[in-house]
């Protein structure tokens, strides 16, 4: 699932990826009916027109309306009753053990990608983690100086050649990409928290509370929070399957695409420059 936290790759996933509500990137945005229309129509992606990344726009939006309804009278009311009830320090600790499991998708993943000195570092942060920091309730490895990194099927994917594909806004999961949304399949499979009941909804509560901050910045910032969560997502995805070495002329011009569906304030644009620059 997809976490609208966009974090960095050296950082926890905290919002990507993506759990139940987690994904919802879109979902949490509160905006009217009367901004999505004014903004409806107009955006663009930076290789071209919206069209050629984004074919199925028409059922993206059904999709996203869908979650966002989802996520305003289901989601959001059960993550809110989950921060009011668990303290900071345990919702920290749920974030640290779910986050901890998916070390065995990064090692994988580094060893599917030829990344041989990334998968002995991942490695020893999970065993770190899983042995002193108990089971992964707490992360004692970032401690040793060794860096959290986000690896997934989906990128190893792109790193053997597969074309993204179209952008898809799916029921619940939230956005992803034909190329993504297939590769989740096999990192859920390799998830062992996959096979414990109850866990994946334990794990996308904590994903929905710890992503307000993000969707409310959303809904405050974009004229078309749509378009906005589109371009902000794939921008991520690209961001991640580089390593974080993303051709700096090509991210300006996503960020100018994606600051014409915003509201146009000068504060909402430097606001939106320095969320990417931490990406």
């Amino acid at each position: 699932m997809f976490n609208p936290s966009f974090q960095a790759k050296s950082q926890a996933p905290l919002l990507w990826a993506l759990l139940v509500s987690g994904a919802l990137v879109g979902g949490g945005c509160a905006t009217t009916e009367s901004r999505s229309d004014q903004a409806a129509g107009k955006s663009k992606d930076v290789s071209g027109s919206s069209n050629s990344v984004d074919p199925y726009e028409g059922f993206n939006r059904s999709m996203y309306g869908f979650n966002m309804g989802l996520d305003r009278y289901l989601l959001k009311p059960v993550a809110d009753g989950y921060k009011y009830v668990t303290p900071d320090f345990m919702e920290t600790g749920v974030s640290n053990f779910f986050n901890n499991l998916k070390g065995i998708n990064v090692v994988l993943n580094d060893v599917l990608q030829g990344k041989f000195e990334q998968s002995a570092s991942d490695t020893g942060r999970f065993l770190a983690n899983t042995t002193f920091g108990v089971a992964g309730l707490f992360d004692v490895a970032s401690d040793l100086g060794l860096q959290n990194n986000v690896e997934d099927f989906g990128q190893t994917l792109a790193v053997w050649g597969v074309d993204q594909g179209a952008y898809l806004v799916l029921p619940v999961l939230g956005p992803t990409t034909v190329r993504d949304g297939g590769a989740v399949i096999i990192d859920k499979a390799a998830n062992p928290g996959t096979y414990v009941p109850g866990s994946g909804i334990v794990e996308g509560i904590n994903d929905r509370a710890n992503a307000e901050g993000a969707l409310n910045f959303i809904d405050e910032a974009a004229l078309d929070p749509y378009v906005f969560t589109r371009e902000s997502f794939l921008q991520y995805r690209k961001n991640l399957i580089n390593d974080g070495k993303a051709d700096t002329s090509s991210y300006d011009l996503d960020v100018d695409a994606a600051l014409e569906e915003t509201s146009g304030s000068e504060v909402e644009k430097k606001q939106f420059r320095k969320a990417g620059a931490g990406r």
